[in-house]
């Protein structure tokens, strides 16, 4: 048995489990197959000691809300995962377990053998019974092989039979602080098993190490800039159907190297033409109804007051058209998603990074253009603890040079959580005093992060910060240019809260024209 359990988050249950697998151990013998020994003995322990019987299914419950969904599975991993619920909810009544090439979920509540554990048990199937589990066994011992001495070879000499210019390659340098691993290959014993005939040599070769990498954050003076401490926020668990607090830890920066840069003069045409058009919202006029004077008569007043005569009810009202300049009383915030798939290459020309840095230039030339109160953040994640949100024009802050300069000077960065993205937008959008505020998403693909946010997890918790948003009266839209949107945006933003964008090359100059769209009623 372990030192200590932690599978439940009541420590209550934890203490249970441990009851529990102690009294099982007592009544274990040796093992033979993994899946029909504990249930044998679970269900011998159950018969001897009714009084546990309570105490076991309370466990049974509480770890079957921890387990995944079958639903979710693929074929094979969803009947090996029934099967095993079964085998927890009645021990004895599953006697074959369905094949699966993937190890399934942990079961805290049975017996492992206690050799052997780096090894999944539904990955050894027994030949005999393709359709059960069997549990590692320490008592396995290769068998004999045949042996021949082989010459050294040095490696020297020989002649070269063809072009070194046939030979593709391709190599980039990574600055790595990493430590050699000079551990046991796992699999030695396995690849021994399967060869029929071992060669042997007299020579000595230096032991190699295996590089592990791991992503990880750059030294501090190669990283971006940080702005003010971390902030503390929420993420929803659809598992337990709550709200974390303080679950996520937010920090705000800046690019580092950032310098005031004019707009890029391949993009100047297009922004003089953007210009034009969102000055001409600027400039546009609205006609004013019931006024007491005016330029033009307004017939529908006239009609409602001649009505109302006609029925001795006279109410004062203008009668009269004005139009009067339009003012625009909204403020937007546009999060852009800066993790490591925006290094991807849309063509020979053009990744996907280069492709958002001229959206949001150009976007900004717009709305300045047109006098909209805006803000412009990035966003990437490395777990909970490391969501990076990158300010890249704040909504007090003027657009200019420095603000150009800070968004060329974007790198993609890490991993998706989308939820604490959108959460921190909402703190901010929310604190502006417009009648209509307007959240924009800018993204290649669904949420995602090295921990639990994966799948449906991440996919439920950015539709809660979505939720979030809305009851805060906020208009949270989503543009994307993953083809495969359509399985996920719907259920996160709506199906009118989002828009596929089927050339990627078009975004700079599509963007501004669907804010145009967004914000003309």
């Amino acid at each position: 048995l372990p030192p200590n359990l932690a599978v439940y988050p009541e420590a209550e249950l934890n203490r249970e489990l441990y009851r529990w697998l102690a009294l099982l151990a007592a009544q274990a013998g040796p093992m033979r197959h993994w899946g029909r020994d504990n249930q044998r003995w679970a269900k011998e322990l159950l018969a001897r000691y009714p009084a546990l019987y309570p105490r076991y299914r309370r466990l049974v419950e509480a770890h079957l809300a921890l387990r995944p969904d079958p639903a979710g599975l693929p074929a094979d991993e969803a009947a090996l995962e029934r099967a095993l619920r079964q085998a927890l909810v009645e021990p004895g009544s599953v006697e074959r377990f369905p094949r699966s090439e993937r190890a399934p979920w942990p079961l805290p509540l049975w017996l492992y053998p206690p050799e052997r554990l780096d090894e999944p048990q539904a990955g050894d199937l027994d030949e005999e019974d393709e359709g059960s589990l069997k549990a590692p066994s320490s008592g396995e011992r290769l068998a004999p092989k045949r042996a021949s001495r082989v010459e050294e070879n040095t490696g020297k000499g020989g002649l070269l039979l063809f072009r070194l210019e046939n030979l593709f390659s391709w190599s980039e340098h990574v600055d790595l602080d990493r430590c050699g691993d000079d551990s046991e290959d796992l699999d030695a014993a396995r690849v021994a098993e399967d060869l029929d005939e071992l060669a042997l040599s007299r020579q000595r070769l230096r032991k190699g190490g295996g590089l592990k990498l791991d992503l990880d954050l750059p030294p501090a003076e190669a990283d971006d800039l940080p702005l003010g401490e971390g902030i503390r926020l929420p993420e929803w668990d659809y598992r337990r159907q709550c709200l974390k607090e303080d679950f996520v830890t937010l920090q705000t920066m800046l690019p580092r190297g950032a310098e005031a840069r004019g707009l890029p003069d391949r993009l100047a045409p297009l922004a003089r033409r953007l210009r034009r058009q969102f000055e001409h919202l600027r400039s546009e006029r609205q006609w004013l109804r019931q006024q007491p004077q005016g330029s033009e008569p307004d017939l529908k007043a006239w009609l409602d007051f001649h009505v109302e005569r006609q029925h001795g009810a006279c109410a004062e009202r203008g009668l009269f058209l004005e139009q009067r300049q339009n003012r625009r009383d909204l403020a937007c915030l546009l999060l852009a998603d800066l993790s490591m798939s925006t290094d991807a290459h849309l063509d020979d020309t053009h990744r996907v990074i280069e492709v958002i840095g001229d959206s949001l230039l150009l976007f900004g030339e717009a709305l300045s253009a047109v006098g909209d109160k805006f803000a412009l953040y990035g966003f990437s994640s490395l777990r909970r603890q490391q969501v990076r949100l990158q300010e890249l024009k704040g909504f007090n802050q003027r657009y200019d040079d420095l603000i150009r300069g800070r968004i060329q000077a974007i790198s993609p960065g890490y991993y998706t959580r989308m939820g604490a993205a959108i959460r921190q937008a909402t703190r901010l959008l929310g604190q502006c005093r417009q009648r209509r505020r307007l959240l924009l998403l800018v993204t290649d693909g669904k949420p995602n992060d090295l921990d639990l946010y994966e799948g449906r997890y991440g996919v439920e918790d950015t539709r809660a910060a979505v939720l979030e948003a809305r009851r805060e009266g906020l208009l949270p839209f989503c543009i994307t240019i993953d083809r495969e949107a359509g399985d996920y945006l719907p259920y996160m933003f709506g199906a009118n809260g989002y828009t596929l964008i089927h050339q990627p090359q078009q975004l700079p100059f599509r963007l501004p024209q669907l804010y145009r769209q967004l914000t003309q009623a």
